[in-house]
């Protein structure tokens, strides 16, 4: 910014003066202002102050073009735990839940409606299916739908995929979007930080239009800003995939839980990592662990597969006990005895080995 430039560098002389008259002729009083003409000012360039922050008016624009309306149906931990970041991203949000959460939705910045059809009437682009796995179905027969813009993308939560993709495209009238995620961290472990977290999603039924693709896209970058790990896969993909691990996590957390680890003086790093897998799965319901179990077609394999790897241990420890015992019972009378390596023949194409190989063998 250019200075201002005088045409006497030095200081003015004489000073602006004011006088007033004390007895002035008229009722009015007067005030004569004399100004030396030799000593005024001249701009010649001035960074004059904008009636406000142009850059920051840009920035707010930026940020309400990728805003979006939001409504989430079901306002229990999960649904407060993502309204939390969709508030603080700017999004408007608006809330639905057979319990009243008016007061904790007014503290994070969401609108709370206590009856569906109020909700649907304000048209939000995106609902959220914050619901449980084991209700989801009985909710979505009951939701006014039609009070809803046509082009609504509809984005669900469970933590089952293929059994969510069946009843959305069963119930939701065909013009919708459908959005398929599985956001897989919740209040415990996503408590601090989204970063490096996974957050599965499959693009069910999405409009050609490109309003419809960019709305898809600004819903996913949500959780892209937080750094999660942004995994693109099928609804029956994630499910086998879940079944091997999500399932797996939670029945080893319940068993543990039910055997009633404690915290020792002594825990190693080990033992403090089987504690936190107890106290991450004790703050699921049951309902959520029954539902992984219910409504994913491979959790029913890994069950069997758990118990079959628990009785294969058992058999191994039982196994060597065995030979423990043997040794105490015998000594060592089988020690000088040279045992044979038995090898398995393999039959010709199937059959029995025929009478002279038989013979052979024996002579």
């Amino acid at each position: 910014m250019l200075p201002l430039i005088s045409t006497v560098p030095q200081t003015l002389s004489p000073p602006l003066s004011f006088h007033f008259h004390p007895f002035p002729s008229s009722s009015t009083p007067s005030l004569s202002l004399h100004i030396p003409l030799k000593n005024t000012l001249r701009i010649r360039s001035i960074d004059a102050a904008q009636p406000y922050d142009y850059e920051s008016h840009l920035r707010t624009q930026h940020l309400k073009s990728q805003s979006l309306k939001i409504a989430i149906l079901g306002f229990g931990n999960f649904g407060q735990f993502l309204s939390k970041t969709l508030s603080r991203q700017g999004h408007t949000l608006l809330a639905y839940s057979r319990t009243d959460y008016t007061d904790i939705a007014k503290s994070l910045g969401v609108t709370f409606h206590s009856n569906p059809h109020d909700l649907f009437e304000s048209h939000p682009e995106v609902v959220i299916l914050c619901t449980s796995i084991l209700s989801t179905e009985k909710v979505l027969q009951t939701l006014p739908f039609q009070r809803l813009k046509r082009s609504t993308l509809i984005v669900d939560v469970l933590s089952v995929k293929e059994f969510a993709k069946n009843i959305l495209l069963k119930y939701l009238p065909v013009e919708f979007d459908i959005l398929c995620t599985h956001p897989m961290f919740g209040p415990e472990s996503g408590k601090i930080s989204w970063v490096g977290l996974p957050f599965v999603y499959d693009k069910v039924r999405i409009g050609n239009e490109e309003d419809r693709i960019s709305r898809v896209e600004r819903f996913l970058d949500v959780f892209a800003k937080e750094g999660c790990r942004m995994v693109e896969m099928t609804c029956a993909e994630h499910d086998r995939y879940a079944a091997g691990s999500q399932f797996v996590t939670h029945t080893m957390g319940r068993v543990l839980e039910r055997f009633g680890l404690d915290s020792s003086p002594i825990n190693t790093k080990g033992y403090d990592t089987l504690l936190d897998l107890v106290e991450n799965t004790a703050g699921d319901s049951f309902e959520l662990y029954y539902g992984l179990f219910m409504y994913n077609k491979n959790a029913l394999e890994q069950l069997e597969r758990l118990d079959m790897a628990f009785e294969a241990i058992k058999k191994e420890l039982f196994g060597k006990l065995h030979h423990v015992y043997r040794k105490q019972l015998f000594g060592n009378a089988d020690e000088g005895a040279e045992e044979r390596p038995k090898v398995q023949k393999l039959l010709h194409n199937g059959a029995p080995p025929s009478a002279d190989v038989v013979k052979q063998e024996t002579s």
